[in-house]
């Protein structure tokens, strides 16, 4: 069932805006001009990908870069460690990094969900 789920004026060119349809939690995003609507969570870890980034057809996760395909919902890229600055770590905190990270790699990656999108007049529908 088609509902309405943004305004066209809300989704820039390489945009990402959350949207909850039908009571169905959603990422949009605008990839050369066309309109995607995948799940909202993460398949690795449930983070809200529309704080995300999305680069082409890659849309990447804010917390562990995992990465999507948003045409399709297929995950592409494994999640990646993160380390957010140039300080040098304590040994015990290096260690724990490298703890999480390997516990995030046995953490399964889910493709997405996907729905219909579809733009009529001004605005973003979506088929959930």
């Amino acid at each position: 069932m088609w509902a309405d789920a943004a305004k066209t004026d809300e989704l820039a060119p390489g945009g990402l805006k959350y949207a909850r349809v039908n009571g169905v939690e959603l990422t949009l995003g605008n990839y050369d001009g066309t309109i995607y609507a995948v799940g909202r969570r993460c398949g690795h870890m449930n983070a809200p990908l529309d704080d995300g980034s999305l680069d082409g057809f890659i849309l990447t996760c804010p917390l562990h870069d995992a990465q999507f395909d948003i045409t399709t919902g297929k995950a592409t890229g494994y999640p990646m460690p993160h380390h957010h600055s140039d300080e040098t770590r304590s040994p015990a905190m290096a260690n724990e990094a490298r703890a999480n990270h390997r516990l995030a790699l046995k953490i399964r990656l889910l493709d997405l969900a996907t729905y219909p999108a579809r733009v009529l007049g001004d605005t973003i529908q979506v088929d959930v």
